[in-house]
């Protein structure tokens, strides 16, 4: 079942990690690396829980992107999410909860996600965010590859959850 999600998680200039680990050690060592990262404030990367079942549903990864490329002094937000919370509704309710504070948490005017074409329901929850697909390409800091599949959101953009049931309603 963990296989399935593997075709969602970002791994884009990861230095190969594909975030698939096999076994309980591999999982010890990457989670190692994300305390290290935030310690030397590369990058936060915070565990995801369903509050009904008190289970672990994913991870979201959020740093502050330097580069010389059109992606220049952006939030980076990478959601990894277990195959059954990979719904429109799911994906929505988490991004309204971590789009509002990531402009000020990250010192940025602009939010980038990854979402390839064939992620059909977080193609549309981004949508409904009032996220939009970008044909720019990011160029990897570390392999210099240029990433395609990314889409953009900016701060006046962003409509919160609670305007948006306000419409909704109304």
């Amino acid at each position: 079942m963990i296989k399935n999600a593997l075709p969602f998680f970002n791994s884009d200039n990861c230095h190969g990690d594909n975030f698939y680990y096999p076994n309980e050690d591999r999982m010890r060592q990457a989670i190692k690396f994300w305390l290290s990262s935030y310690s030397s404030k590369w990058f936060v990367r915070w565990t995801i829980i369903d509050k009904e079942k008190h289970e672990a549903i994913g991870t979201i990864e959020v740093f502050h992107r330097s580069a010389n490329d059109n992606f220049n002094h952006v939030g980076v937000l990478r959601l990894d999410l277990k195959s059954e919370y990979e719904t429109s509704e799911e994906i929505f309710t988490i991004m309204n909860l971590i789009v509002p504070p990531t402009f000020d948490l990250f010192e940025c005017e602009e939010i980038i996600t990854k979402v390839p074409v064939y992620a059909v329901e977080r193609i549309e929850a981004m949508k409904r965010v009032g996220f939009k697909k970008s044909t720019k390409l990011l160029v990897g800091t570390m392999d210099g590859y240029a990433y395609k599949d990314y889409w953009t959101i900016n701060r006046g953009v962003y409509i919160p959850l609670d305007d948006l049931e306000a419409k909704e309603k109304a």
